[in-house]
């Protein structure tokens, strides 16, 4: 997605995962149409060693729309843990997400066909 929208550089993940994707989701009618057909649940594991903005996040697609949490969830479709390192080097678009998986700076646990959605859900 060339024209993608970029998050800023000093988002936090909170705001990234619980305000940011939402919105730019919502804001967004061809990734909306794109995901009306599916409702998972992804969960994104960042590894922080400072330990402050580290955790897991929680993003629910339901009907096109995208709800994110500060929190883990017990049933997911898609675990994807990464270090907050790389999830910022991805946002800026330093890293591309075929890159990250090839070096295994990510790794993914679950429904595996989620992972080619995931650019339409976090841009």
């Amino acid at each position: 997605m060339a024209d993608r929208a970029v998050p800023p550089l000093d988002i936090t993940p909170e705001e990234f995962f619980t305000s940011w994707v939402p919105r730019s989701v919502a804001e967004d009618p061809v990734r909306q149409s794109k995901l009306a057909d599916s409702d998972p649940v992804l969960v994104f594991y960042l590894d922080d060693p400072a330990g402050e903005l580290g955790g897991a996040y929680t993003l629910h697609i339901q009907e096109g729309r995208v709800r994110g949490e500060r929190a883990d969830a017990a049933a997911a479709d898609l675990r994807i843990h990464l270090t907050l390192e790389t999830w910022r080097a991805l946002n800026s678009g330093e890293l591309s997400a075929p890159e990250a998986f090839m070096k295994k700076r990510v790794r993914l646990h679950g429904d595996l066909r989620l992972a080619v959605k995931l650019h339409l859900i976090i841009g």
